[in-house]
């Protein structure tokens, strides 16, 4: 699963998810793409699934790009703890993901198995999701 080598802050707090993706709104790599429609915190393991869902539908033929990393550490208390004693140790990383953000891209497969995939790709995500195509590549 992804997550970060080193980071320079071990806790960081929840933020905000408001507004809209500039950054990272583009298909740059592939053909077709995935966007988020709402906003989120993605962890590691459903970015894994969805990458899994995807090169399993295309049998491995083609390319994936996964355009989000997850960065971000999350933290908990353990179960039946007193409130009190500072901040939890770091559980699981998250991608932070706002409207309009790309997080796969595909390339090199017909456009039904790209829907397929991306269809299959969407279930494992806690979000709205939708498939946009290149400019000149139609849907």
């Amino acid at each position: 699963m992804l997550a970060p080598k080193k980071v320079k802050h071990r806790k960081v707090h929840r933020g905000r998810r408001t507004g809209l993706a500039y950054r990272g709104s583009e298909v740059s790599f592939g053909d077709y793409a995935l966007i988020a429609l709402d906003n989120g915190w993605i962890n590691s393991r459903q970015i894994e699934a969805a990458r899994i869902a995807i090169t399993r539908q295309m049998k491995r033929v083609g390319q994936v790009w996964i355009r989000i990393f997850p960065d971000k550490p999350v933290t908990s208390k353990p179960a039946e703890t007193r409130m009190g004693k500072g901040k939890g140790a770091p559980e699981f990383w998250v991608a932070v993901v706002k409207p309009g953000r790309v997080m796969f891209e595909i390339q090199g497969v017909d456009i039904k198995i790209a829907k397929e995939a991306m269809r299959l790709a969407s279930h494992k995500l806690p979000i709205k999701t939708k498939m946009v195509a290149r400019e000149g590549v139609e849907l």
